[in-house]
């Protein structure tokens, strides 16, 4: 367990902690045969019905699962269960795939004995697939709560190469409160809830309305600040339970503690984010571009998206190439407005650009650097108290390969 303390407040991160480590959760997987061999389907129980709350890709082509989950949430701001897919995304398959989706749900929530509007559902694979509903309806059939074949982190992959979860634990009320996540995501990903599914449980109490608010805030922060390839799909979607099992007193913005929640869920959500970046399809490093400076958080944010979406800079860093021009071009782009004759940029402590030019810098010492797995630029404005940290990773000859037989 690691401990850490901000604004006076304790947090534990759990050893091999995930979204099934809350109070009250159940969380499990198995294969159902819509992958040869791997796991393929996994869900997520609450023992009562919990507030819940969802953030959704802004692509135009939203997938059937995401319709139908707003759906299920939008009657009373609950859920009780999650069940995801891989495989088939279930996205631009038209009414039969909404129906399908509305199906599956209907059997999920008859198979554990809850109402249909308790049962969200999520799918991740190929665009266009319908699902396939025999196989469906037979490992929905087949799920044991207490016993399940497979972890729900690995059920959930596609092109990961390694599950991604982890939980908090800190204190409301004198109640011990967890957090926990669990994700997938490798390739269409970028900076705008962008194929990305989280799911985070907590056995807090939580407003609904206040977790919407602060699981949109969070968001904006951390999985919205990553990017493996500029691609946004039709399936992102970020899940966020609270069953209220930890005996606190109901969470809301006016509660003295709020701050604590809202900065644990954030935590989650940042690590969740960052194994998502480092494990960007055929990525072998994590970069992180920190922005300082800047006139304000939202400018500084705007450049250091622009910054980690460049594919010059992610390709500069796969080859451990010290272009320091890469990064500047990207912040000269962004559509922000700054003076660039104060403009300083780093690779980690070795200052390359200061004031508007280049600098000497040991070329072997940059190239060392930049061999590492952990690469942070650092782009400084000067300008103002303005900064932002986005992610990502390097883009290299795997990712191609990756993509050019996605459906093979």
């Amino acid at each position: 367990m690691e401990e850490t303390m901000i604004n006076h407040a304790t947090f534990i991160q759990i050893e091999d902690g995930s979204v099934g480590t809350p109070k009250g959760y159940k969380t499990g997987g198995q294969h159902i045969g819509l992958r040869t061999k791997l796991p393929d389907m996994g869900w997520i129980y609450s023992e009562v019905p919990a507030s819940a709350a969802g953030v959704y890709t802004t692509n135009l082509f939203q997938a059937a699962p995401l319709q139908v989950t707003k759906a299920s949430i939008a009657e009373q701001q609950k859920l009780q269960a999650i069940l995801v897919n891989t495989v088939s995304a279930n996205s631009c398959t038209g009414q039969q795939g909404i129906d399908n989706a509305y199906t599956t749900r209907k059997w999920m929530a008859e198979h554990l004995g809850i109402s249909d509007h308790l049962v969200g559902v999520a799918s991740t694979g190929v665009i266009g697939l319908q699902l396939a509903m025999d196989k469906m309806k037979h490992g929905i059939d087949q799920i044991t709560l207490d016993l399940p074949k497979a972890p729900f982190e690995k059920a959930i992959l596609t092109t990961d190469t390694k599950t991604k979860h982890l939980a908090v634990q800190f204190e409301i009320d004198g109640q011990n409160v967890t957090i926990g996540g669990a994700c997938k995501g490798s390739g269409m990903i970028h900076p705008n809830m962008a194929t990305m599914l989280g799911f985070v449980t907590t056995d807090a109490a939580v407003e609904p309305d206040e977790l919407k608010q602060a699981l949109k805030a969070v968001v904006d922060k951390t999985f919205n600040r990553i990017t493996v390839d500029g691609d946004t799909s039709t399936n992102d979607m970020v899940l966020v339970l609270a069953n209220g099992l930890a005996a606190n007193k109901p969470l809301s913005a006016q509660h003295p503690q709020w701050p604590v929640f809202v900065k644990g869920l954030e935590m989650v959500c940042q690590g969740l984010a960052k194994y998502i970046a480092a494990d960007g399809e055929g990525a072998t490093k994590l970069i992180e571009v920190q922005v300082s400076g800047a006139k304000d958080d939202h400018s500084a944010e705007v450049i250091s998206k622009s910054i980690i979406g460049s594919s010059l800079v992610k390709t500069a860093v796969f080859g451990s190439d010290a272009n320091w021009g890469r990064v500047i071009c990207a912040m000269g782009y962004s559509g922000e407005s700054f003076d660039t004759n104060k403009v300083s940029m780093a690779l980690g402590d070795i200052v390359l650009f200061q004031n508007g030019m280049p600098v000497d810098f040991d070329e072997e010492q940059a190239i060392k650097y930049l061999n590492g797995h952990n690469v942070v630029i650092k782009a400084m404005l000067g300008e103002g108290n303005g900064k932002a940290v986005a992610w990502g990773c390097d883009l290299t000859y795997n990712y191609v390969k990756i993509n050019a037989s996605y459906r093979s």
